[in-house]
């Protein structure tokens, strides 16, 4: 088989080759990010991997059925990117990485956390220009603050297992989990915006979750409260985000993940004019924190997605069914 790689980058490279070794695809790397019009640059192929920001609208979708090809494979969890309804109706193959290393992503959210209030980072900056002064330095311990965590799939678990060591009580907000550790106590979001000191997010970008920490969700919670965010940018609503921290409310913003970030992230701007005026903003703020989709970015995470991904491509050309499939089995 022949799958086009879309937004590819040197990392996506190396572990797909590494991997690819024991099942001898033909893979089409390419820099572009799927969308209606460079569609056509899988022209040829089986099947195309696409990732967090590329769009698999219904405009895309019907273009890459006209192509022939409908096998669609997301090396990344998150689904949001692809026209479900519109997949099922041209009965497309829909399959994604439900799961790689969930520690990677509970890890970095973590050291956001850490970098944000021991401000590492600025005292990093600091030292390299011979400030060896302590001012404005001051952090807090995490011992003994309440931490919610908003999703319990796989990386909210562990990340909350990980809070745990640290001595923090523990408390989380999940419509569908039922059965938690007993270090995590299960509550309501307005309950959850009020008790804690640290906010992490872990859950999926669904009409549901979209913008679900806004001017609202910003209101009910502790002044200074700290929010981390690693899984996907619309769950908060960015300009709501800056006027709390505007205000104060929101003491340190930590972000791995951005609303509008197809148009930024995984490529270089250094020498380019920004025209983003909320990110802009963001890199303002001395107590924010961004970081650009990197959460994932370790070895075991990237070989894991590797092996996943080839292995849902081999389901598809054996024509069987997979667990990683998005859409219902009778699609």
């Amino acid at each position: 088989m022949k799958i086009a790689f879309f937004s590819t980058q040197s990392y996506d490279k190396k572990f797909f080759d590494e991997v690819n070794a024991h099942y001898g695809y033909e893979l089409l790397y390419l820099e572009a990010s799927l969308n209606a019009t460079t569609y056509i640059l899988a022209e040829g192929c089986d099947a195309v991997c696409i990732f967090v920001n590329d769009k698999a609208d219904a405009e895309t979708l019907r273009n890459l059925a006209k192509l022939g090809i409908h096998n669609i494979v997301l090396r990344c969890a998150g689904f949001n990117q692809v026209d479900l309804d519109e997949a099922v109706r041209l009965k497309m193959k829909v399959l994604r990485v439900p799961a790689y290393s969930p520690e990677s992503v509970a890890e970095h959210a973590v050291a956001m956390i850490l970098t944000l209030n021991r401000k590492t980072h600025k005292a990093y900056n600091r030292i390299r220009e011979g400030n060896f002064s302590l001012e404005r330095l001051t952090g807090f311990n995490l011992y003994g603050k309440t931490v919610g965590i908003i999703g319990l799939g796989k990386i909210g678990l562990a990340f909350g297992k990980i809070m745990e060591g640290f001595g923090c009580k523990v408390i989380a907000f999940d419509p569908y989990e039922k059965n938690v550790p007993s270090h995590i106590r299960l509550t309501d979001t307005d309950t959850l915006f009020q008790e804690s000191d640290i906010i992490s997010i872990h859950c999926p970008l669904t009409p549901q979750t979209k913008h679900l920490l806004n001017k609202e969700s910003f209101a009910k919670m502790k002044d200074g409260v700290m929010l981390i965010n690693t899984s996907r940018g619309a769950v908060v609503c960015t300009a709501d985000a800056i006027d709390a921290l505007k205000t104060g409310k929101l003491g340190y913003l930590g972000i791995d993940v951005y609303e509008q970030e197809e148009k930024l992230f995984f490529r270089d701007l250094s020498e380019s004019v920004i025209a983003d005026d909320q990110i802009l903003r963001l890199m303002s703020f001395p107590n924010v924190l961004i970081t650009a989709h990197q959460a994932f970015l370790t070895i075991e995470a990237l070989t894991e997605i590797a092996e996943t991904t080839l292995s849902n491509i081999k389901s598809i050309k054996e024509g069987k069914s997979s667990a990683n499939s998005v859409l219902p089995v009778n699609s």
